[in-house]
């Protein structure tokens, strides 16, 4: 069933309506009545309302958070990337979330949250009951809100997320052009999934929840191809002009080397619009052409 199949429209708050939220948001906007809020709302999407504050301000989120709301989605991102930063993002900013949401009958809050909380490095898959022990205070924070998402006594579920790329987000792209990518034979696996997609995923699982379907705690939003470092920059450098590499071209991954595997994902109906890294690429290369 889709969402405008309900009696009445739903209520949607995006929280972090950033880049990544603003796709969600924008998405469900066109069947939802969704509010965006973030410390600049002139800034959420044509069609969504903007709500102005600080997610680390408990008074501040308790003025603004609407009432009757069916679907909260946390997508905060850090403003300053050290340890402070991280907690203030996935914790604080989501523990002032949840107190404000006291009391609301909401269907399901979901967690952004992403593949940091994994340390595996010996190539292994990885699913959604692997061990998550990350060593570094990154993805220690992340899976810290994610304890705390699930422990709130709100029906949540989090959804971990791959490095998202896309043609906002043409970082790897943009080095291998440029000869700052020289990897490593045999490189450690990557894994990735392209923004639009990620924007999809969580419409997708929004639906269902709307829908009263069941949801599983945890999905690791991935695309169907992980795939070595090295093998993804060799295969871009068959499709664009790319200089070649510069003395200090960066020659390993930053985030160990594992699997993903996207199975329950898939199993609730999802379909990728680009399955694998091929794809993703192609369509930002050709759009750039």
């Amino acid at each position: 069933m889709a969402i405008t199949k309900h009696e009445e429209m739903p209520r949607i708050l995006v929280a972090g309506c950033g880049k990544l939220g603003g796709d969600m948001a924008r998405i469900l906007s066109e069947e939802a009545k969704v509010f965006g809020l973030r410390r600049h709302p002139e800034k959420v999407p044509e069609g969504v309302a903007g709500l102005g504050a600080d997610l680390t301000d408990p008074d501040q989120v308790r003025q603004v958070v609407p009432d009757n709301l069916d679907i909260v989605i946390y997508c905060l991102a850090p403003s300053q990337y050290d340890e402070q930063g991280y907690r203030d993002a996935y914790v604080n900013g989501l523990a002032n979330l949840i107190d404000a949401l006291r009391g609301q009958p909401l269907k399901r809050l979901f967690y952004i949250s992403s593949t940091s909380v994994y340390a595996q490095n010996s190539d292994e898959w990885v699913d959604e009951n692997s061990a998550t022990e990350p060593a570094r205070f990154s993805g220690q924070q992340v899976l810290a809100g994610e304890q705390l998402a699930l422990e709130s006594g709100l029906p949540a579920t989090v959804v971990r997320f791959s490095g998202i790329y896309g043609h906002t987000r043409k970082r790897f792209l943009d080095a291998v052009q440029k000869g700052k990518m020289n990897p490593r034979t045999p490189a450690p696996y990557s894994n990735r999934i392209h923004e639009a997609d990620a924007a999809r995923a969580i419409a997708h699982l929004s639906r269902m929840a709307l829908d009263g379907r069941p949801l599983e705690s945890c999905y690791l939003a991935s695309d169907c191809e992980p795939v070595r470092l090295n093998e993804a920059v060799a295969w871009v450098r068959e499709q664009v002009d790319c200089q070649p590499p510069v003395a200090d071209a960066r020659t390993g991954g930053r985030a160990g080397s594992k699997r993903c595997h996207n199975q329950r994902l898939l199993d609730t109906g999802f379909r990728f619009e680009y399955p694998d890294y091929k794809a993703g690429y192609l369509a930002i290369i050709r759009d750039t052409d």
